[in-house]
């Protein structure tokens, strides 16, 4: 049989009791960690006008916007309708389950607020929020590895690999794909344009980059990943993931353009 053996790793790291501590949840716990590190390491380096506080505050708001639009997200655009028949079941984030793109307005939706708590500008904000995001979804995305799930379609490359839930058969693993181009590629290339004061001063360039990258990245890697099979593919053949990353695309062209437009000009 083609393809290569699925390494077995639990997607339990270990379990104290009743208390089982998953690969998952350790996933997000850790991106946040350090992107709060990285963060204050930036606000320092180049001056900008948060304190401490301010930033334990961001890391706070920032957090309840990923798990509660992740999570949300998920429910209206993949899930089933056993969310509505057990609603509880919206609580229970370590057995899996959000949606980037919910989490993403989520985040929007807390970095609004809390640039209005410090008076600092939204942009300035998201700009620092996306910077470190991708090193989020880099975990993410091997624990999704991790956990035989979100796998790639069946293929006959010679790195295809036979997930157990996937029916045993040759996959992309198209969680790793998603790994390199979404987190290690967009972390090298959004932090690079950082680097030039321009950049730095044009604030919301980097976070329409960011929006822009992933929005391409997203519907390139859905080509390699196997649809949800309670949703499937919907008109012109495109996935639930390709349909909402194509506003990401305009939402990211629109304000590249804004926040340029009178460099242009002049």
């Amino acid at each position: 049989m083609t393809g290569l053996e699925y390494p077995a790793i639990s997607p339990v790291i270990f379990s104290i009791g009743p208390l089982a501590i998953r690969w998952y949840s350790m996933a997000y716990l850790a991106g946040i960690l350090i992107a709060w590190l990285l963060v204050n390491r930036n606000i320092k380096k180049n001056n900008l006008p948060l304190t401490k506080s301010d930033i334990e505050d961001l890391v706070f708001y920032m957090t309840l916007g990923i798990i509660i639009g992740g999570r949300l997200g998920y429910v209206l655009f993949y899930g089933t309708s056993s969310f509505w028949h057990n609603p509880l079941q919206i609580f229970e984030i370590w057995k899996g389950g959000m949606s980037f793109h919910g989490g993403a307005a989520g985040v929007a939706a807390a970095a609004y607020l809390f640039a209005r708590k410090v008076k600092y500008p939204f942009l300035g904000v998201t700009d620092l929020v996306v910077l470190y995001a991708p090193i989020g979804i880099f975990l993410g995305r091997l624990a999704n590895f991790v956990n035989d799930e979100l796998w790639g379609r069946v293929t006959d490359v010679p790195w295809a690999v036979r997930f157990p839930n996937g029916g045993g058969l040759p996959r992309h693993p198209s969680q790793l794909y998603e790994a390199f181009f979404e987190g290690i590629v967009m972390f090298i290339v959004l932090n690079w344009l950082w680097r030039y004061k321009p950049v730095r001063e044009h604030k919301g360039t980097v976070s329409a980059m960011f929006v822009l990258l992933y929005g391409c990245f997203r519907i390139l890697m859905e080509q390699f990943r196997e649809p949800d099979a309670h949703m499937g593919f919907f008109f012109f053949h495109l996935t639930m993931g390709q349909i909402l990353s194509l506003p990401l695309i305009a939402l990211g062209a629109a304000v590249l353009w804004l926040v340029w437009r009178q460099k242009f000009k002049a």
